[in-house]
């Protein structure tokens, strides 16, 4: 695997984990608010707020996964591939479900790792 792609897998997982801080630390946060388009008063309603934890976590799992696969995977490049390949597909029903910008905001990074790992 090239210098590039580690750099962009280790920036996808620094995505995902700011995600992670976000939705799980800093659930009713003015940046919270702002970057996913909700009131903050919706995000202070005990089913929104555990909701978003929920996906934080998810969020934040698969940057874990990336770093594992990095770092002490023996199938390095497949099992990113397969990460990254499910990223983007959750970034593409985000931005038909809910808003287009997600496809760039949570997709464009694993975009430019996967077509960095396959070339």
């Amino acid at each position: 695997m090239n210098i590039i792609s580690i750099i962009l897998v280790l920036l996808v997982a620094a995505e995902f984990f700011y995600i992670l801080a976000l939705q799980t630390f800093a659930t009713t946060s003015d940046k919270t608010s702002n970057l996913f388009k909700m009131t903050k008063q919706a995000l202070q309603q005990d089913n929104l707020k555990t909701l978003m934890k929920n996906q934080g976590v998810y969020n934040g799992l698969l940057g874990v996964f990336l770093l594992y696969a990095l770092f002490f995977s023996n199938n390095a490049k497949e099992l990113i591939a397969c990460i990254l390949v499910y990223m983007i597909i959750v970034a593409v029903y985000g931005a038909v479900t809910s808003q287009k910008s997600i496809l760039l905001k949570q997709g464009g990074l694993p975009i430019l790792a996967l077509i960095s790992l396959l070339f």
